[in-house]
């Protein structure tokens, strides 16, 4: 790419001209019969609007989506490129932010680099696997709801430089553009924050300050995922979102506009939290009913993640058949849902009366997971994070050290706080879920934190969704009761070592879907 100092000439002419303009190739809108899919998308040809055409289409000047190659193809012929966008362009054309990548190496000097590190949005807690790039068009909006996200999916924005923060939460993009106004994007999922770096100076590092590399803890900062969380009076899930830095302006119920929805099963015999304080920024009076949750499938999918609160007990009153079939179909579509302790009615079925309603496909005695629901509770001895049964477990082990979730020198152990432990999965089936965290004990190992993706029906490479099951709570020093109103109940103590690993299985449950994951 000749993108050197002595091109600057050539720079300037590239960006007064929207650079790089259409050469060769062929329409597959007007050559193919009948036409793709993507032919019909409507998008916005002016100048610099965000880009909404599907992955490997640019926007006509008629306002629909095109493509006249693919990229690495030989369909532009020689002396021609296909840019990602799927046009084909001379080989020594630049196109958008491309014209202001400098080629340092030719001039004997450092790449230009842009590094940080990326925060929770409480900006103290350093975050692994979050997506660092610098896209070449501008980015639309993420669509609401769930949808099917998937990691070989062409990430939006067609980046010119792409990496991903490590086990520290650091990051450095090499050979980015240099120049006045670099956008620079932080995203895992439906988490997206935009930085405007108003001038990063060619052949040297810029280094980003820790306040702009956070996730957003509100939606005018960027944009976040749509979460539902039922409350119980057995955990504090609703408590743990607060301490990862969401501002409680954020949290609402269902009706309103806020991102965080909390939701209370009122007639179950473990309903945690169901208001608000008076004066409380985000919502106000009673919580939704988690059964107007649970039981509507459209209602399902207005979110991206669902969390589900231990409740003491399955409750399954409130959990008929048609509930377990709306929350099933909801993460085989796409969703994310987050399962907490007597929850696994969601995936065992119904053990403790109240019929014998059950998920399809996950439950049974060819199901993910074995059980003995047992009522054990336990401080010691403490949990293992499992580095070999599933590909993030040794990422999950050293993140774990560097934030202090596992004690210096203890690589991979959990602490429990006193008797929060708890124990009703037995085993998984290794070829339907991912073990993350187990309890040794007596020579067995109970899994404690397990993943699958959904449908279990379908293909890995063709899954959407994911579910996480948790016999791991949140620590004791916050709880959830329907007597005392939201967030009187939640402490303000740093985080836990469990509430830690929690919090890496919050993010990550976020992130798009990989397959095969066995």
């Amino acid at each position: 790419m000749r993108t050197t100092a002595s091109l600057l000439p050539l720079v300037l002419v590239c960006l007064a001209a929207a650079c790089g303009s259409d050469s060769r190739g062929q329409s597959v809108c007007d050559t193919q019969t009948p036409p793709p899919p993507e032919c019909a998308t409507e998008c916005d040809p002016s100048p610099n609007a965000p880009s909404t055409c599907p992955a490997g289409y640019h926007c006509t000047a008629e306002g629909t989506c095109d493509q006249q190659c693919l990229p690495d193809s030989m369909q532009c012929g020689d002396g021609y490129r296909c840019t990602p966008d799927g046009r084909c362009v001379a080989s020594g054309d630049c196109v958008g932010l491309e014209c202001k990548i400098v080629d340092c190496a030719g001039m004997g000097m450092p790449a230009t680099t842009i590094s940080g590190t990326v925060y929770a949005p409480n900006g103290t807690l350093p975050l692994y696997g979050i997506n660092v790039y610098v896209p070449n068009v501008p980015l639309a909006a993420p669509p609401d709801g769930a949808v099917c996200d998937r990691c070989e999916d062409t990430i939006a924005g067609y980046p010119l430089s792409l990496t991903t923060t490590d086990e520290n939460g650091n990051f450095t993009m090499t050979n980015v553009p240099a120049g006045a106004d670099i956008p620079v994007y932080l995203s895992s999922g439906k988490w997206r924050r935009e930085i405007r770096i108003q001038n990063v100076p060619q052949c040297t590092d810029t280094a980003l300050p820790a306040a702009d590399t956070r996730l957003p803890k509100n939606a005018s900062e960027g944009y976040m995922p749509r979460i539902a969380i039922s409350t119980g009076n057995a955990d504090a899930l609703e408590c743990l979102v607060r301490k990862l830095g969401i501002e409680d302006a954020e949290m609402g119920t269902d009706g309103d506009s806020r991102k965080i929805h909390l939701y209370a099963d009122v007639d179950a015999g473990g309903v945690g939290a169901d208001s608000f304080r008076s004066g409380f920024p985000g919502g106000s009076g009673d919580f939704a009913d988690s059964m107007t949750l649970w039981n509507n499938v459209d209602k399902l999918k207005a979110y991206d993640i669902v969390i589900l609160s231990c409740e003491g007990g399955q409750y399954p009153n409130t959990k008929p058949q048609s509930a377990m079939d709306a929350l099933k179909a909801y993460a085989d579509f796409g969703g994310r849902v987050f399962i907490s302790h007597w929850h696994n009615i969601w995936i065992e079925g119904s053990t403790q009366g109240g019929g014998n309603q059950a998920p399809a496909v996950w439950s049974g005695p060819n199901g993910v997971a074995t059980w003995n629901n047992s009522n054990t509770t336990f401080s010691t001895p403490p949990d293992r994070i499992d580095e070999q049964s599933n590909p993030k477990g040794e990422s999950f082990a050293t993140w774990m050290l560097n934030v202090g979730g596992s004690p210096q020198g203890m690589r991979g152990v959990i602490p429990i706080e006193s008797n929060t432990g708890k124990q009703t999965c037995t085993g998984v089936d290794p070829n339907k879920a991912e073990r993350w965290v187990y309890w040794p004990q007596n020579g067995m190992e109970y899994p404690q934190m397990f993943q699958f993706t959904t449908p279990q029906e379908a293909q890995p490479n063709d899954r959407c969704g994911k579910v996480v099951f948790s016999d791991m709570h949140v620590s004791g020093d916050s709880d959830s009761s329907p007597g005392t109103p939201f967030p009187d109940s939640c402490s303000s103590a740093p985080l836990t070592p469990q509430e830690k690993a929690l919090a890496f299985m919050f993010f990550d449950i976020a992130s798009c879907v990989a397959g095969p994951i066995f």
